[in-house]
């Protein structure tokens, strides 16, 4: 996270952090493992209220920033998710949100960004698919036009809070092979919702199939057939929360450790004064760091639309995608035995790690995005 925060941004960060820490300890986590939803609705429109859901919508539309770049504002409040592994559809609610204030209508964005802006309306893009085409970039899912609708025919997985959600962002192919975005309420005929199990403690997952759902051509969000830059900006967006947390179960992970390290004896000893365990503390501390410019600068760069925007996205995927998983997983062995158990808190943080790793990408996926970046640069 930067460290020259403006007196606004620091402000906001605060803020936050002081109302995760108030409204969701780790007991609380712990009692939501079993809860359908994973969040209370009630939590998620008070978050609304901070701003979470409207840093990526401009003011005209009723939305804003408290520095003037939204998507770093959001990183603010990503950073504290992934510290305390906190619940809520953060990725899915803002990406849909700043879709539709994107490339939507004046209609679609009267009618749905109000709603998803306050919390009462939850909005998930639906994005990724099951084998065969559960690679990164790949999409089976079909729309065809028939009457004047678009009929939508196949599966989204997964899906973050599928069974709570509201609205759905569909990515899907049309018959002419271009993609096609369409706005689909939940509700809609033909749209079914199924669970999915996740290591994560608070994050739904789902499973959406779409068996001949129609919907009018209204629907459609941006332009029909030539979505794919807007496809690769809101995998961008997504992209940026995800590091951003990643980075914060990282930090949290560390602090844990050393409050360890120092309350812990050996021979009279505290376990922070030997020698090797000062070593292998200082390599999980450089990483840290690492993933904190990651992240830092892969907002940025999305937050300014840079041409370098998916480089950098997917150079810290292809980073904190293991780097994350290696320092957490290093900070349960320090911890011995107790680092395995349900009742220590770090396996919290562990598992929205493990699952962060997976979604929007792999990171053999992103590795082969940096390959094809590279060498189209050669050429």
């Amino acid at each position: 996270m930067k460290l020259d925060l403006t007196q606004e941004q620091a402000f906001f960060h605060a803020t936050t952090r002081q109302f995760l820490d108030d409204k969701v300890p780790t007991s609380l986590l712990r009692e939501l493992r079993s809860d359908p939803a994973g969040f209370g609705r009630d939590f998620w429109r008070q978050g609304a209220d901070l701003g979470w859901t409207s840093l990526l919508v401009p003011e005209a539309d009723g939305g804003g920033s408290v520095s003037g770049q939204g998507l770093c504002d959001l990183a603010l409040v990503a950073f504290e998710f992934g510290r305390y592994a906190a619940p809520g559809p953060l990725t899915a609610a803002n990406v849909v949100a700043a879709a539709v204030a994107r490339s939507g209508t004046r209609e679609q964005k009267a009618e749905l960004l109000p709603g998803l802006m306050t919390g009462d309306r939850i909005g998930s893009w639906a994005y990724a698919e099951p084998r065969p085409f559960e690679r990164l970039g790949a999409v089976g899912l079909r729309a065809r036009r028939s009457d004047g609708r678009y009929v939508l025919s196949g599966r989204k997985a997964p899906v973050e809070s599928a069974a709570s959600a509201d609205l759905f962002l569909v990515t899907a192919a049309d018959e002419a092979g271009g993609l096609v975005q369409l706005l689909v309420p939940a509700d809609t005929p033909g749209v079914l919702v199924g669970p999915m199990h996740a290591l994560d403690i608070t994050r739904r997952y789902g499973h959406v199939a779409f068996d001949d759902a129609a919907v009018s051509a209204s629907a459609v969000l941006g332009e029909a057939g030539t979505a794919a830059a807007d496809v690769e900006r809101q995998l961008q967006v997504a992209l940026v929360i995800q590091l951003a947390e990643l980075a914060g179960t990282m930090d949290r992970g560390l602090e844990l450790t050393t409050e360890w390290l120092f309350n812990r004896y050996s021979f009279g000893r505290p376990l922070a004064s030997y020698q090797a365990l000062k070593h292998r503390f200082a390599d999980m501390r450089a990483w840290l760091e690492a993933a904190h410019a990651l992240a830092d600068a892969a907002a940025q760069h999305v937050q300014e639309e840079s041409a370098r925007a998916g480089e950098y996205v997917s150079s810290g995927k292809s980073v904190l995608g293991v780097a994350a998983l290696e320092v957490l997983q290093e900070c349960v062995q320090f911890h011995g035995g107790i680092g395995v158990t349900f009742e220590h808190d770090l396996h919290l943080y562990l598992r929205r790690a493990v699952v962060n790793s997976a979604l929007y990408g792999t990171v053999a996926d992103h590795r082969e995005r940096l390959t094809a970046i590279l060498e189209a640069n050669d050429g």
